[in-house]
């Protein structure tokens, strides 16, 4: 797994989000890219992952980009492909731009299965940063305080030492692409950072939002079992 960057900006926050229950933080890193007009500056490069590139608008989409918007420093790890068995080495990639950038904190976004069928949603927090834990309880936010965390989450967890870690787990009723979820994470970002971003765009074109992404993570499933398919056949 190979770390590309054209650009290696100083002390930025990092936000990353890979796709998981909802494809929460597949859905909001590229709602904030969208509205940030955050630049492409890298991407990290993996034999595992699917060789396969999107298109979208006739612009190519990395299968993991590492974008920045100079206004906020803000650099955003976005994927647009699974991530099953990578998740270990994803991590410490993360983890080495972390340090690479002396980044001041990384904010990490997930979907978890709520277990109530009906009401609302809530959101969740992890953080080693004080004045994250007080925004978040002056907004009332629980703690996170029983689960299992899976993912790249999960592993950057156990390396939370190294980085100032924020983790924002929002509750979704479906594994389906869920804008409403990432909106109040988004709502949550903006509090954290003072990014003034309002969440009415994602919301009114939710539909296409969400249809966009389920399409493109389509295609990567399906690219994957191809070559899945593939090595089987060599071997059989």
């Amino acid at each position: 797994m190979e770390l590309h960057l054209e650009k290696k900006p100083k002390n930025p926050v990092i936000i990353q989000g890979f796709p998981g229950f909802g494809l929460v933080g597949t859905i909001t890193t590229e709602f904030l890219i969208q509205q940030l007009k955050a630049e492409l500056i890298g991407n990290i490069k993996c034999d595992d992952i699917p060789a396969m590139i999107a298109i979208h608008d006739s612009k190519i989409l990395q299968p993991v980009g590492i974008y920045y918007d100079k206004k906020t420093n803000i650099v955003i790890v976005h994927i647009v492909t699974t991530v099953q068995g990578i998740e270990w080495r994803l991590a410490d990639v993360i983890t080495k731009l972390a340090e690479e950038l002396d980044a001041k904190s990384i904010i990490s976004l997930e979907g978890v299965a709520s277990p109530n069928e009906e009401g609302p949603m809530n959101c969740f927090y992890y953080s080693s940063i004080a004045d994250h834990r007080k925004i978040f309880e002056n907004n009332q936010v629980n703690p996170l305080k029983e689960g299992i965390i899976l993912g790249v989450t999960g592993a950057l967890l156990l390396d939370a030492h190294k980085t100032p870690l924020t983790c924002v787990f929002a509750e979704t009723h479906s594994a389906m692409p869920d804008s409403k979820a990432s909106a109040r994470v988004i709502e949550l970002i903006d509090k954290l950072l003072g990014l003034n971003i309002k969440t009415e765009p994602l919301l009114k074109e939710a539909e296409k939002f969400e249809e966009k992404l389920k399409g493109i993570m389509q295609q990567s499933k399906n690219t994957s079992d191809m070559q899945m398919k593939k090595r089987l056949s060599y071997v059989g």
